[in-house]
């Protein structure tokens, strides 16, 4: 008999090749950003870290960073550089100062900046990191206080470059429950203080609710279970009530930085002319709990206005 005829095997399915895993930089290691950092370690990329406060390098490196010797060491080394830093102030010296990342910054890398700043600061930094150095800039303020950082559970809401935004998207999940593209530059900044609006707000009503529950011999800190799933129900009576009740002292976010969050909302309503009546007193409690020396106490201990002595 003939020999059958040789039938051709179908070629092998293409596999597409894994991208190319991008190195990272971070600059700014405190409450926040040294949490986030140790994500990104533990999911495997290689990270470079500096920091204006050196001793806070060592746990990083114990973990795995690299330690570098400038913002600039950092921004040479990595395709996307994350910063979290105080405020406008110190994202304009860590960026554009003497051996900030604008030095170091290779065109084509991404800048993630989770700062919380003015609006119209972050678009004209980016802007100008854009013109100097070719490299993009995403705004990415967070909320969520130090356990989403430790948990990866953050919202994060961004500005900038839709193509930038989907670049570093797959990095930043690993820190966050949500991350949201609002706008153009500037447009997460101004979404950030609306969430900050919110929280102001809503830590003074919930030390309120403490301490009229309190004066009504109710235990305040059975407030969020009876209230749990109806319409007063949210993370800030779940959080924050049950603290505020034990007088919890624990630092995971800072009067002083909603003191300026708070302000930069009034700054930005004044420029657009928007009327906010109950964030304006929610700023002057948190301002008067920092003068009386709690500024870098813990948000839940506004509550504090209320007690006697």
């Amino acid at each position: 008999m003939p020999p059958e005829p040789e039938v051709p095997m179908p070629p092998e399915p293409e596999v597409p090749m894994p991208p190319e895993t991008p190195r990272l930089g971070y600059v700014g290691l405190g409450l926040m950003g040294g949490p986030m950092a140790r994500r990104l370690l533990a999911a495997g990329y290689p990270l470079a870290v500096w920091n204006r406060d050196p001793t806070k390098l060592a746990p990083l490196v114990a973990a795995g960073a690299a330690a570098a010797g400038s913002a600039a060491e950092v921004a040479r080394a990595s395709d996307i550089v994350f910063t979290c830093l105080t405020d406008t102030a110190a994202v304009e010296a860590v960026v554009f100062g003497a051996d900030g990342i604008a030095a170091g910054a290779r065109a084509g890398s991404v800048l993630v900046d989770f700062s919380s700043m003015r609006p119209d600061s972050a678009a004209a930094f980016a802007a100008r990191l854009r013109a100097e150095a070719g490299m993009g800039w995403i705004d990415a303020p967070v909320s969520g206080g130090v356990p989403g950082a430790t948990n990866g559970t953050l919202a994060v809401m961004a500005g900038g470059e839709p193509a930038e935004f989907d670049r570093v998207a797959p990095v930043v999940a690993h820190l966050a429950g949500r991350f949201t593209l609002m706008g153009p530059n500037g447009a997460g900044q101004t979404t950030k203080l609306i969430n900050q609006l919110i929280v102001g707000c809503g830590i003074a009503v919930m030390a309120e609710a403490c301490q009229l529950a309190e004066d009504a011999g109710i235990d305040p800190a059975r407030i969020p279970q009876a209230l749990a799933g109806g319409r007063a129900d949210s993370p800030i009576l779940q959080q924050f009530l049950p603290r505020m009740a034990a007088r919890d002292d624990q630092v995971q976010s800072r009067i002083a930085i909603m003191v300026k969050d708070l302000a930069t909302v009034m700054d930005e309503a004044r420029r657009l002319g928007s009327a906010l009546p109950l964030t304006g007193l929610a700023t002057e409690l948190h301002r008067l709990m920092a003068r009386r020396g709690l500024a870098d106490a813990d948000n839940a201990e506004y509550v504090r206005l209320f007690d006697a002595g």
